[in-house]
């Protein structure tokens, strides 16, 4: 008798399971509205476009007139000392301060530049130089001085050659494409699934060997946040690492990958501190798509993954923030595969040698990508942050090990 109660109840638990899967996959067939514990407006706002310009003063020239660009105002204090004004797109608004402009001199110099924000902001990233807008260098500490933790004061050596200075690495539109691009072949093709605002491209990048029938699917985007370039920079050693090790280790032939590379294409090409060209975080419209990029992106994953009957298992959203952290769903939250978090998280800690896992949990309560994910089709959503200053090689590989861990788990179910 006891015998036949545990088959009983084995059973019963295998029914329930089964059904709650029914259900979350059910619930991924069309796309819904979300209400959440904190709801946030995202109706269109104004912004404040930056004038374009090229700014000459006694031998200095200093120009914004590129995509990515950040400069306000520029304006001479003293014989060595100049003034950059660097303001929001609108407010209210993250402490976000992005800056990137060019310069050069007719005359080899030293001089200095002021990083000067509004009374609400203060400096954050650390200036990176470039003299071909592809490879950086973080500027000296020596050489940067805080005013009372607002603004910042640089020492920059200029030539006749061009200079350019920023707040990250410049990874605009047409760079992330020439990325996408390069990526394509057998199992990597790249299209676009609409436009912004502005009419930049949404990308869209599908990874998998042979047919996506019916293949569990993992989500991937990145750049919703303008200035958040290390983010993306992980999520390229990611995607690199999934086509790569994917293509022979039998990931991909099991699994479907969506990456949406590049979220926010107008706000990142017009040097925002962190909205699109609607005045709104991106980052809080995953509830009632407000905002044209977001309702596009959320309608064709949705018609994506239906079209070809996909089971979405994971969403990813790479992000950056002053440290390396993982935004996770609490263990309250029901998902289809509630042990991977906890299970992915230990095998980066150990192939990086690492003694803790900066690891916050949350109840999905606001309208974010990774609450969306789990509302939407019943996924695990993780937000991925790198820190504004974790070291460039350390990124790649994080990223790496990242997606090691993430094919070793799925194809051990």
């Amino acid at each position: 008798m006891l015998k036949n109660l545990k088959i009983k109840n084995d059973t019963l638990r295998y029914c329930i399971a089964l059904c709650c899967t029914f259900i979350f996959v059910s619930c991924g067939r069309s796309l819904r509205t979300h209400k959440y514990v904190k709801p946030v407006n995202t109706e269109t706002k104004a912004i404040q476009y930056q004038q374009k310009k090229l700014y000459s003063i006694d031998g200095i020239h200093v120009t914004n007139k590129f995509p990515a660009a950040r400069l306000n105002n520029f304006e001479k204090l003293n014989d060595s000392t100049f003034l950059a004004t660097i303001t929001p797109e609108n407010t209210p608004i993250n402490p976000s301060p992005w800056y990137a402009f060019k310069l050069w001199s007719n005359q080899t110099k030293d001089i200095y530049v002021k990083l000067h924000y509004p009374e609400k902001y203060k400096h954050r990233y650390n200036p990176k130089l470039s003299y071909d807008g592809e490879n950086w260098n973080a500027l000296d500490s020596t050489k940067i001085w805080l005013d009372e933790q607002k603004d910042a004061l640089l020492k920059l050596h200029v030539t006749q050659d061009t200079l350019w200075v920023a707040a990250q690495e410049i990874q605009d539109t047409k760079r992330v494409e020439a990325w996408a691009s390069a990526l394509q072949g057998n199992s990597v093709s790249l299209d676009t699934i609409g436009k912004s605002v502005l009419g930049r491209p949404l990308f869209f990048m599908n990874i998998t060997n042979g047919s996506s029938k019916k293949k569990p699917t993992v989500i991937i985007i990145s750049r919703q946040h303008p200035p958040e370039v290390t983010g993306f920079l992980a999520m390229k050693s990611f995607v690199e690492t999934i086509i790569d090790e994917g293509k022979n280790n039998g990931f991909l032939d099991k699994y479907r990958v969506l990456v949406y590379p590049l979220l926010n294409p107008d706000g990142v090409d017009l040097g925002h501190y962190r909205h699109n060209t609607g005045g709104i975080d991106m980052n809080r419209d995953w509830s009632v798509y407000n905002q044209p990029e977001i309702a596009q992106i959320t309608k064709h994953m949705v018609k994506e993954t239906n079209k070809q009957r996909n089971d979405v298992l994971l969403g990813l959203d790479f992000h950056s923030t002053y440290q390396d952290v993982y935004y996770t769903p609490h263990k309250i939250i029901e998902r289809k595969i509630p042990e991977f978090k906890d299970a992915w998280l230990e095998k980066i800690r150990i192939a990086l040698n690492l003694e803790t896992i900066n690891d916050s949990p949350g109840k999905n309560e606001r309208p974010t990508s990774s609450a969306w994910f789990n509302r939407q089709f019943g996924a695990t959503g993780i937000t991925y942050e790198i820190g504004d200053d974790t070291p460039r090689d350390f990124i790649k590989t994080k990223g790496k090990v990242s997606a090691q861990a993430m094919m070793n788990y799925l194809l051990e179910l």
